[in-house]
């Protein structure tokens, strides 16, 4: 367990630059960011869209 704890602390003092690992888990929690916000503005948006072109129709 010490081990372990050793190994945290000291990858968290690190100073080296960002790796592909951490590049690769922001895009995924941007993607999961993007993915919610277009989940809860979906249908929002889909009537704007909707009102937008029933009122280009007439």
């Amino acid at each position: 367990m010490l081990a372990m704890w050793t190994k945290v602390t000291s990858w968290m003092q690190s100073e080296k630059g960002a790796s592909m690992v951490e590049y690769a888990l922001l895009v995924v929690l941007i993607a999961i960011i993007a993915l919610v916000a277009v989940a809860f503005a979906g249908d929002q948006v889909s009537e704007t869209f909707s009102e937008i072109g029933s009122g280009l129709d007439q």
